[in-house]
């Protein structure tokens, strides 16, 4: 599945927000050429809270082992949760081994290189092994975002914008 293809799926759920930093924009410089999901009806980026997904497109300082600079490479990271990360992996994030996991694997589950421990899960260029199962991983991140959102909202918290 392509970068695109991929972006087209998470742009049709319903108050999807998606932060792509650009050149120029006030994003820090490395993030640029990347995306970053939340459930924000309002069109607000939230401030007190983590996007359910991300896709990166480069390595970062802290976090080269997926190999993103090589030429067409990119990673679709998603929050999944205790449950469907053993599922998709087959042991629970409290258990990774990192010194036995490949994170440059392609078209593979993995543990995040950073936050597998807190259930995220990535994918190194998602291919036909992956796809179905990362697009309904994606959409349940976005559901699951969207519920806490309005479960925050119902116990008169902040909106989405400033939770």
């Amino acid at each position: 599945m392509t970068l695109e293809q991929i972006l087209t799926e998470i742009r049709s759920y319903v108050g999807v927000l998606e932060l792509a930093p650009q050149s120029g924009s006030e994003h820090p410089e490395i993030s640029w050429g990347d995306f970053f999901f939340y459930y924000a009806p309002d069109g607000e980026v939230p401030r007190n809270r983590q996007p359910y997904a991300t896709i990166v497109t480069k390595d970062y300082p802290d976090d080269v082992e997926s190999r993103l600079d090589a030429p067409d490479r990119w990673r679709l990271n998603i929050h999944v949760g205790s449950q469907l990360f053993t599922d998709l992996l087959g042991y629970p994030p409290e258990s990774i081994e990192e010194s036995t996991v490949d994170f440059s694997e392609t078209d593979t589950f993995l543990p995040h290189p950073l936050y597998g421990a807190y259930g995220w899960v990535a994918v190194v260029n998602p291919g036909s092994r992956t796809t179905t199962r990362a697009l309904a991983a994606l959409h349940e991140a976005h559901l699951a975002d969207q519920r806490r959102v309005e479960r925050r909202q119902a116990r008169g918290g902040a909106g989405p914008a400033h939770d």
